[in-house]
Formats: structure tokens, C-alpha cells, sequence
């Protein structure tokens, strides 16, 4: 998705499934929005997503990076699977 120039701002277990070949999918778009912003800055404003999975400038208010939220997303994820 990031290679493709979008970030996906919500990820979270209930968004992740497998196929019949257990071959991650990711689902629910709704928020998602291209890597650059909309200002091509690369940094993004709007503050959404599901707030357990929010990384701290999400929840600080500031302008972010999306990959990273994403990132971020996915080790919360990470941590929960393996805890």
C-alpha cells in the first residue's frame, strides 16, 4: 500500500484477515489517503483512526507521517499478538 503511494491511518486486528492460503489482506480504506498529503508535504493532518492504535503525535495533536503511523499501528498489533 505504501509502494503505492497510500497510507491506510487505521489499522487494527478487526481490519487484517487471511485468505484461504493464509495470505494477509488488509481491509476497511475508509481512511486511508495518499503518503504525500495533501499538500504533497508528506506529512498529514487529519487526525483519525481507532484511538488504542493512534501513535502519540496522533494523540498530541501534530501533523504526522503516515508510514509511520501505520508502522506504529502494526507493532501495537505485533505486541498484542505475541502478549
Amino acid at each position: 500500500m505504501h509502494a503505492n503511494g497510500f497510507v491506510h491511518r487505521d489499522l487494527k486486528p478487526e481490519n487484517l484477515l487471511l485468505d484461504d492460503d493464509f495470505v494477509l489482506k488488509i481491509s476497511d480504506f475508509g481512511f486511508s489517503g495518499p503518503i504525500a498529503g495533501r499538500d504533497n508535504s508528506g506529512m498529514l493532518k487529519t487526525h483519525l483512526g481507532t484511538m488504542s492504535y493512534m501513535a502519540p503525535e496522533l494523540h498530541l495533536g501534530k501533523r504526522y507521517d503516515g508510514a509511520k503511523v501505520d508502522i506504529f499501528a502494526a507493532g501495537i498489533i505485533l505486541f498484542m499478538t505475541l502478549a
